[in-house]
């Protein structure tokens, strides 16, 4: 996610040797410290820790999209999915640097979705607001892919709507509101995985 030119050649390749991506998921999650990727409350943000989130987790998604989308429109055809974590919807002071970079890449997403109505491309946003596995900050919740596939896959699955949508993972219950389109009031969320 740092390296662009990197991910733009990953792609590529794929693309070189398997045909047209159909589908692209684009999910800056480290589970591992990355050097120079840290965690600021928004008291402490400064352009030197800010700007290594905007890197990773927006800059990324641009370039990873990039690389796609020209094939997508030709085709008239593809997804675009960009995952990030619930502080792009509903902050966490702790992640105030985190939650900055990854709400502008929904707020990028949201706008690219829009542009691309009518076209046969979908671009759409999932907030997890929960740290996938085990080892995650203190007083982050968190739950195992088991618990978050299925309501993940399930709003997926729904109907596409017709304007900027996103899907929402909200703690604690791991529930998965399904995309809605503008206008219309929220619809109550899925049942909770067993």
């Amino acid at each position: 996610m740092l390296d662009r030119p990197s991910l733009t050649e990953a792609l590529n390749a794929v693309k070189a040797r398997f045909g047209a991506i159909d589908v692209l998921d684009y999910f800056p999650a480290p589970h591992s410290p990355v050097p120079g990727i840290t965690m600021a409350a928004p008291s402490e943000v400064t352009v030197d820790n800010l700007q290594p989130q905007i890197e990773y987790n927006f800059y990324g998604a641009v370039a990873a999209a990039r690389t796609v989308l020209s094939a997508m429109r030709e085709a008239g055809a593809g997804t675009l999915l960009f995952t990030t974590g619930g502080g792009s919807i509903n902050p966490n002071p702790m992640l105030g640097n985190v939650s900055a970079a990854a709400a502008a890449l929904r707020n990028w997403v949201l706008n690219l979705h829009n542009e691309l109505a009518g076209s046969g491309v979908y671009a759409a946003h999932v907030a997890i607001s929960a740290w996938i596995g085990d080892g995650g900050p203190e007083g982050i919740p968190a739950a195992t892919p088991a618990q978050i596939a299925p309501p993940v896959l399930g709003a997926l699955r729904a109907p596409r709507p017709a304007r900027g949508s996103f899907h929402r993972l909200i703690p604690p219950r791991y529930v998965c509101s399904p995309p809605r389109a503008a206008n219309t009031p929220p619809s109550p969320p899925l049942p909770s995985p067993p």
